[in-house]
């Protein structure tokens, strides 16, 4: 079976078939890159900062190719009929690291099988956490899929979490592997302040209201959208005109006029790894108002104009009232320079070298890790 319908190979060069060079006239690293989570026509939104970070890697000069594996539109066994899809990759490409950008499922069949190759790991959360707000039947799915995150991590050379919490969830034998807290980075250049009245007017919002943005995804439980609703109608109790307004399905192009044309940003989910959002909506001075939940705190500690939050209407309604009375944007750019889609990509560019070896002796092959039971 030809790969078109599930290979993308992304390279600078006018030929796609050839690798990218560097500067020394040497072949560039290749790294192939497996992910669930890709834009697609059906769902242009989704997985858009997997696609940034390969784009940032390319540009690095890293030869990259990925494989998407579309479980919305094969189901689950998709996971279990990639072994064709690799080998030919392998064949092809002949990768120098394969970078699995999701646990579960997927990671452990691709560690566990194949030690051709150094493998990392990159974990967001729910596939180290579970789903803990879903039916009994995805509660066991997910359990699985936990189960086989963790043992991915032990078998893989390195691992990546976007957030510090992640860490406590991995078993004790990864954390003898190399690890590292990366959390995915934010193109600047267009997350970035713009004039609210404009982005508005552009949305055809209201400029009398008081705008709430709630970053749902298509109902998902585990973000509490009745909890968001809730707030939302306890601050209009309290004389505050407030709008809730959904960010389901808009194209990334126009996200960040969502995020500008907003008041604030509403996070209620009962569990995150490193939300994106989060830090888009900081990088365009977007106040923000959050449950304690993945790495959030970290991110608005000691930032003027944000608030956590208990998991409670009255408590989520006072804290947008603060904001409201502020009604201020934010000043916080110089904090997010770390999270850029070029800083990460160095930082991930430097720990593939360390994972390969490239990094203190080029010439010494890989031998992999002995797979643990």
């Amino acid at each position: 079976m030809r790969l078109s319908s599930c290979l993308l190979l992304l390279s600078a060069t006018p030929r796609e078939e050839e690798p990218l060079e560097n500067n020394k006239g040497k072949v560039s690293m290749r790294i192939l890159a497996v992910t669930n989570m890709y834009p697609s026509e059906r769902f242009p939104g989704r997985g858009v900062f997997v696609h940034e970070q390969i784009q940032s890697l390319i540009a690095l000069g890293l030869s990259m190719r990925v494989l998407f594996v579309d479980r919305r539109r094969e189901g689950p066994s998709a996971y279990y009929r990639m072994g064709s899809r690799l080998a030919e990759v392998f064949r092809e490409f002949d990768p120098d690291l394969v970078h699995v950008m999701y646990g579960g499922v997927m990671a452990e069949r691709i560690v566990k099988r194949h030690h051709a190759r150094p493998t990392l790991v990159t974990f967001h959360g729910s596939d180290l956490l579970g789903e803990r707000l879903s039916g009994w039947a995805r509660k066991l799915i997910s359990l699985y899929g936990v189960w086989c995150s963790r043992r991915a991590a032990k078998a893989a050379e390195g691992i990546v979490v976007v957030a510090r919490h992640l860490l406590r969830a991995l078993p004790p034998a990864a954390l003898a592997v190399n690890v590292r807290v990366l959390p995915c980075g934010i193109d600047l250049d267009r997350f970035r302040p713009r004039d609210p009245q404009s982005c508005r007017r552009q949305l055809g919002w209201s400029s009398c209201s008081f705008h709430v943005l709630f970053a749902s995804s298509n109902g998902d439980p585990v973000k509490r959208p009745w909890l968001a609703n809730a707030a939302v109608e306890e601050t209009l109790r309290r004389g505050i005109p407030a709008e809730l307004h959904c960010m389901t399905g808009v194209p990334n192009s126009t996200v960040p006029v969502w995020l500008n044309a907003s008041d604030a940003l509403l996070l209620t989910s009962l569990h995150e790894g490193s939300p994106t959002v989060v830090k888009e909506a900081l990088a365009c001075g977007l106040p923000v108002v959050s449950v304690d939940v993945g790495d959030v705190a970290e991110r608005i500690e000691t930032i003027e104009g944000c608030y956590l939050a208990q998991p409670e209407p009255a408590d989520l309604a006072s804290k947008l009232s603060l904001v409201h009375q502020r009604r201020a944007r934010l000043d916080c750019r110089s904090r997010l320079e770390d999270l850029g889609v070029q800083n990460v990509a160095r930082r991930l560019h430097a720990l593939y070298e360390l994972v390969t070896g490239k990094e203190k002796a080029a010439d010494t092959p890989f031998i992999p890790k002995r797979q643990i039971p």
